[in-house]
């Protein structure tokens, strides 16, 4: 069964990155201590660890950025879901939150999502958008859609960040 991934409307590519636009959604997040109780604490959540007691189907990519000098992990729920139909979480450190939509430079690559591969592919995203002169709103944004037992050469990673984009 596919999982749903986080719709966007593709707005430009060129050869390093591609500049896509999403709309407002839905995600649940909990500030990282470590990654896997950050992660179990999610997926408590989307196993029926919430107010209704409703399993939640899983979705891509899982997101990783700084916020307020602390890593938050964020899962995306199901486009079913709204502020009207969402279960609240029964674990206080889960939060729901309703992200705003914008423009997002985004490179995509294979391999672990190792913090290595990451900053190397935030520098090489970074700097091309410094040389074409568009302006960086947020920190970068680590983006994973596999499964941890997907082969690394399968694996899609990318690294985000907000942009301002004139329309």
């Amino acid at each position: 069964m596919a999982t749903e991934q986080l719709k966007y409307q593709t707005i430009d590519v060129n050869e390093i990155y591609e500049i896509r636009k999403y709309s407002d959604r839905l995600v649940i997040e909990t500030e990282t201590s470590n990654q896997n109780s950050s992660f179990r604490k999610l997926f408590n959540y989307i196993s029926g660890s919430n107010e209704k007691n409703q399993e939640i189907k899983m979705t891509a990519p899982v997101t990783q950025i700084e916020k307020n000098g602390n890593m938050t992990m964020q899962f995306y729920l199901p486009s079913e879901f709204d502020e009207n139909n969402v279960p609240n979480p029964s674990n206080s450190e889960v939060k729901i939150l309703n992200m705003k939509g914008g423009y997002f430079a985004a490179i995509t690559y294979s391999g672990r999502a190792s913090d290595k591969n990451f900053l190397k592919h935030k520098e090489i995203l970074e700097n091309q958008l410094k040389e074409d002169n568009i302006k960086i709103l947020s920190p970068p944004i680590r983006a994973t859609y596999n499964s941890p037992f997907t082969l690394p050469m399968l694996r899609r990673n990318e690294v985000m960040f907000e942009i301002e984009r004139n329309t």
